[in-house]
């Protein structure tokens, strides 16, 4: 037994019998008193071009298939009933009676020609209450009028990593030149003459002897000596710079044409 919840799940599902695929499934008719569903539509043929009513009562839905119990030639040749959203209570007893059904005899059968009737007549959106279940629906039941929708595109951003950076110190050897001035001590043999200024000095001692005088030289060397200061302080961090992109996405919306038959006036 289909419920209402699985309406929107029965129309647009492949129908299968038990000797596989029956077609596809057009519309659900609800019982206007009850609000169950009654009748499944089922495009059959070659092109899915003739439409037969299926009844719901022992169907069962099982993913994307309505699985009924009956076969091709025995839904091929229902009788033949337009699909002009109404079933009269003499349609639906036919229909009953074909498929060797019962008829729901718990509610009153009205008039078949008044429109608003309340009976236990099967009807679509034209009548109000109950009516075919469309793809176009969020509800158990339509209205008179179609809802037009289409996706439309929202671009936001997310945060994500796109990488890492890292500072790392190591250590690496270069060459210094510097230019330092030194300084060294050079002999030199100064000569002097005797004069009345120098000849106590020079008379003061033997007249004839061996001497000897020594002088110690000096020089100066470069002294290297090294010394760690710091100079700088380093760190990483970020900054945020905006870009403009350009996202291309295809986005669905439906279109409503209108059909209709030669002789209907178009205002």
């Amino acid at each position: 037994m289909i419920t209402a919840q699985q309406l929107t799940a029965v129309i647009g599902s492949t129908a299968v019998g038990p000797d596989g695929k029956l077609g596809t499934v057009g519309e659900v008719y609800l019982d206007d008193e009850t609000g169950r569903p009654e009748w499944a539509t089922v495009r059959t043929g070659l092109f899915g071009t003739k439409e037969a009513f299926v009844p719901l009562a022992q169907a069962d839905l099982t993913g994307d298939d309505l699985r009924v119990p009956y076969d091709k030639e025995t839904v091929k040749n229902a009788p033949h009933i337009g699909t002009d959203g109404h079933l009269s209570p003499a349609e639906e007893s036919e229909l009953y009676r074909y498929y060797g059904l019962e008829a729901d005899t718990s509610a009153p059968v009205a008039d078949t020609t008044t429109a608003d009737t309340t009976t236990a007549d099967t009807t679509t959106a034209d009548t109000v209450g109950h009516g075919t279940v469309g793809r176009d629906t969020s509800g158990p039941t339509t209205d008179d009028a179609m809802t037009r929708s289409e996706e439309h595109l929202r671009v936001g951003t997310q945060r994500v990593e796109t990488g890492r950076a890292r500072l790392r110190k190591y250590v690496v050897t270069e060459n210094v030149t510097r230019t330092v001035p030194v300084a060294h001590e050079e002999i030199r043999v100064e000569r002097e003459p005797i004069t009345d200024a120098n000849v106590g000095n020079a008379l003061d001692g033997p007249a004839i002897s061996e001497e000897e005088h020594e002088v110690v030289l000096h020089a100066e060397r470069p002294v290297v000596a090294k010394e760690t200061v710091p100079v700088e302080r380093v760190r990483l961090d970020t900054e945020t710079v905006t870009e403009q992109q350009t996202v291309t996405e295809g986005v669905r919306k439906e279109q409503i044409e209108l059909d209709a038959d030669a002789g209907v006036r178009r205002s």
